[in-house]
């Protein structure tokens, strides 16, 4: 008797050990990741990491001298053609006629596909309403950032390419991109997301792979990475010259794991546990002293890759 068995979706992204060369120089090596259907994934690493060498592979424009990958279940070389129309790629500069006017450029990129994209409601999405007859080459960076934002989203992509789509922009505009980025998520759009902005991977990336000299160093959500091999330290705010020794015992601690390293700011060498939490509570009570802040410390994304890339980034 026959069952009906589901199969899991085809993954937006499949690379399996690329490798690329220029010369003598390997740019990727051995490269293998795998990007769902529907996700924010973002791929950060130093200048010369071989992010540009990898993108241009998946978008189909660098044939793999070892390994393969696949982008929508298809070889971006051989079957071009049938993927082209279902991708959508953001430049980070240049690619657009100096002469042209913003929905002109719409309008001609719309014409190359079936079933385009609204270029009047594209324009207002990305905030470049009030510049539609602008010359390009009058238009500030952020704003030709906008363009190639909403040029990369006129087929109505699957899967779309965004490299460093904030450069230039104002926070405002930043803010609204950051908001598009998340609307496209939420349409089930899978966005692949190359940037320098920490934060910026931070706040949109549902997982994040670094790469360095062409290998995967490392792969997760933010707050995976984030985590992962982050001290264990508690620290609260009071008033300065608590008895150390004496807050050592009530919490169970050797007299070196209470340290104040500026008045009134104490750092415990020891995770934020319930128990541990209770117990500063009580003596804090007790002795009459107020606790004005508490927290955990945190790699952030930033430390995290500094530390994982080295003197390189």
């Amino acid at each position: 008797m026959s069952r009906d068995v589901t199969a899991p979706p085809v993954p937006a992204i499949e690379v399996d050990g690329l490798v690329q060369r220029y010369g003598p120089t390997t740019a990727v090596d051995g490269l293998s990741l795998e990007v769902r259907r529907g996700e924010v994934f973002g791929l950060l690493g130093p200048n010369g990491a071989g992010k540009t060498t990898t993108v241009e592979t998946l978008e189909g424009y660098r044939t793999p001298q070892e390994g393969h990958v696949r982008v929508l279940g298809l070889d971006p070389v051989a079957e071009g053609v049938a993927l082209r129309p279902r991708i959508g790629v953001m430049l980070q500069e240049g690619g657009i006629y100096p002469g042209v006017r913003p929905l002109e450029a719409l309008e001609l990129f719309a014409s190359y596909y079936d079933d385009p994209d609204d270029p009047e409601r594209l324009l207002d999405l990305v905030g470049l309403d009030g510049a539609r007859r602008t010359l390009v080459r009058r238009l500030s960076g952020g704003q030709r950032q906008r363009l190639s934002l909403a040029l990369a989203l006129i087929g109505r992509p699957e899967l779309v390419f965004l490299d460093e789509p904030t450069a230039g922009m104002d926070p405002h505009a930043r803010s609204t991109t950051w908001r598009l980025v998340r609307g496209l998520r939420d349409e089930g759009v899978t966005v692949v997301l190359t940037t320098h902005a920490m934060d910026e991977a931070e706040h949109l990336c549902d997982r994040i792979a670094i790469i360095d000299r062409g290998r995967l160093v490392t792969l997760g959500t933010p707050a995976e990475l984030t985590r992962a091999g982050a001290g264990d330290e508690t620290r609260f705010t009071a008033p300065p010259g608590i008895d150390r020794s004496e807050l050592a015992g009530r919490l169970h601690l050797s007299a070196g794991a209470v340290r104040e390293e500026r008045p009134g700011e104490y750092v415990l060498a020891v995770a934020a546990r319930p128990d541990l939490i209770v117990d500063l509570a009580v003596y804090l009570r007790d002795h009459d002293l107020p606790l004005t802040e508490l927290r955990t410390t945190r790699h952030t994304l930033e430390e995290v890759f500094l530390r994982l890339t080295g003197d390189r980034a």
